[in-house]
């Protein structure tokens, strides 16, 4: 390989170009119209305009990003994570257009991506398993008969996606059908395809992974292990490696089984294998991610090996650097450093960031995406950076930890890290000899009080105005950003026009909007008596779904329509 495209953005595509120039290749970024100064775009050596901001224009869009890598002359392609990078699809037509596809081959991805064959192969080398269906499901009466038979709570999947999208926990049957519509919307909007699949849930687990590393030689490593239990929405928030508090035996079990999985699927790059881990002691088969995962840096920290370099050596076609399971030097925890308001529920919280002060010192790493002026744009993930430290043992990493989240300062936007250190102080999390948070331990036992944050500013227009002009008789494309045009058309004593939607000051009866986001839907009509806490409509920002509830009880008229973008405050609707 001599040239990459990296078909992503943010911090895992600045990830892939430092591993690219520590590898001695050329990078290529991509963007779309909001992401066109953003940190990726600075750091790669060429960047290319996708033409577009929604998902499915941009960083969705195979065509395009086929398009660019001729364009641009790359010969490999690296997916980072999320987007495309468990399309069996995208790497078919990466590979077809004759080009290094960095990741597993596509009927890998096929076979392990989609959660329902890979409970089949999980099974086949003996992997525990709960109970679920066979195949995706069809529809909402399903998934009530699956209910019936094996009992609440369930979880509802995405058949081909990760992170935490397109994922419902049902407590209840009247719940059912609402929660397998919104997984299947997610699904759609994050991976492309809505099928999903129900298994029975076990409440209060730990969710422990086994990193995977193989190559076109047939050897296939685990790297270790990594707890991933914080998380919120079935979005990781602390991750940390190796997994502690567990005895030999399950350490063992699991390794095995995750070679076991890979050996049998024919893996190839890196991919983890995931397990929740029962009160019981039980450890039951999750899924497989068949990428490089968010929170692979931590057991980089605790190997040695650079996991992303790797990738771009299996690619080569070399083996693997290691050839059997290091042992773990130190410990390693991993914080997401989100725009998300824990004060309000943990809203995303589009903005310009205005202060980005990073911690550093010893044991101190951050991978990030932005800086300080960077834009934090509404419709893709929420994630800023991620924040790993590192210690001689977990005792260590956490006073280093609590330094590092003390030193980190961000403004503009709300972030996590209030969250993040109300979290070290908390024994269920830090405890020396025992550790009780699990995957709805946030939801169910955290109950630190958390003050909103101050809200951000709405972000300017984004999009590009494009046209065609001509240099020395050859047609270029120039694309313009819209808030730029709009302030050189405005004249001294021009009219200036509220802004649509503004909701009108201290209006008792406006339903202001949550969120900077999408109106995905209306739950009522125009004119509705409605009563107060129903659910009035679905809003959808950085990938997640959120519902609005009306405030009051009466009679609603709708101001927005379905499918608009809305400011963060903007007036939905008004309910007399």
């Amino acid at each position: 390989m001599k040239k990459v495209l990296i078909a992503n953005r943010g911090e895992i595509a600045v990830r892939v170009a430092r591993a690219c120039a520590d590898y001695g290749v050329k990078s290529v970024a991509i963007y779309a119209d909001s992401d066109i100064d953003a940190l990726h775009v600075r750091m790669a050596d060429e960047a290319y305009g996708l033409a577009g901001e929604r998902p499915a224009d941009t960083y969705l869009n195979i065509a395009k990003i086929i398009a660019i890598a001729r364009q641009c002359g790359a010969d490999a392609v690296h997916p980072g994570y999320g987007f495309l990078s468990e399309s069996e699809a995208f790497a078919r037509a990466v590979i077809g257009a004759g080009l290094t596809w960095i990741g597993p081959r596509p009927e890998t991805i096929a076979l392990l991506g989609d959660k329902v064959s890979a409970r089949k192969v999980a099974l086949d080398v003996g992997a525990p398993l709960v109970a679920g269906t066979k195949d995706p499901v069809q529809d909402a009466s399903q998934v009530l008969e699956f209910a019936e038979q094996h009992g609440l709570p369930i979880i509802i999947k995405a058949a081909f996606g990760g992170g935490g999208r397109g994922m419902k926990i049902a407590w209840r049957m009247d719940e059912v059908e609402e929660l397998f519509a919104s997984a299947t919307r997610e699904a759609i909007t994050a991976f492309g395809r809505g099928e999903c699949f129900v298994e029975q849930f076990l409440d209060k687990p730990r969710h422990i992974e086994a990193q995977v590393m193989a190559d076109t030689h047939g050897n296939v490593v685990v790297l270790g292990t990594r707890d991933c239990s914080l998380q919120r929405r079935n979005q990781k928030l602390v991750e940390e490696a190796p997994a502690p508090f567990l005895s030999d035996e399950q350490r063992e079990r699991i390794h095995q089984s995750a070679r076991d999985i890979c050996a049998r699927a024919g893996y190839v790059s890196a991919g983890t294998v995931e397990y929740l881990l029962s009160r019981s002691g039980a450890i039951s088969f999750l899924e497989v991610n068949t990428r490089l995962q968010v929170e692979h840096p931590v057991t980089e920290q605790t190997t040695g090996i650079d996991l992303v370099v790797e990738q771009l050596r299996v690619a080569d076609g070399l083996p693997l650097s290691i050839k059997e399971t290091p042992r773990p030097d130190g410990h390693a925890l991993e914080f997401r450093i989100n725009a998300e308001d824990v004060g309000r529920g943990f809203l995303p919280t589009p903005g310009t960031i205005t202060r980005f002060d990073a911690p550093g010192g010893p044991g101190v790493r951050l991978d990030s995406g932005v800086q300080t002026g960077s834009v934090v744009s509404g419709s893709f993930d929420s994630m800023m950076a991620k924040l790993i430290v590192t210690g001689a043992t977990r005792e260590q990493a956490l006073a280093r930890a609590r330094r590092a989240l003390k030193e980190f300062r961000i403004d503009g936007v709300a972030s996590v890290l209030p969250f993040h250190r109300a979290v070290l102080g908390h024994a269920d999390f830090n405890g020396p000899r025992d550790f009780n948070v699990h995957t709805r331990w946030i939801e169910t036992e955290f109950a630190e009080p958390l003050a909103a944050a101050a809200r951000a500013e709405p972000l300017a227009d984004a999009s590009l105005t494009r046209t065609a002009i001509e240099i020395d008789g050859r047609r270029v494309s120039l694309g313009l950003p819209a808030a730029l045009l709009q302030g050189l058309a405005a004249m001294p004593g021009a009219a200036h026009p509220a802004a649509a939607g503004a909701a009108p000051a201290h209006d008792p009866g406006v339903v202001e909007s949550p969120i900077a986001g999408n109106l995905h839907a209306w739950k009522v009509r125009d004119g509705d008596a409605v009563r107060e806490g129903d659910v009035i409509a679905v809003m959808e920002a950085m990938k997640m779904e959120m519902q609005v509830t009306a405030h009051k009880s009466g009679r609603i008229a709708l101001l927005a329509g379905a499918g608009t973008p809305q400011a963060l405050g903007a007036a939905l609707a008004r309910i007399d």
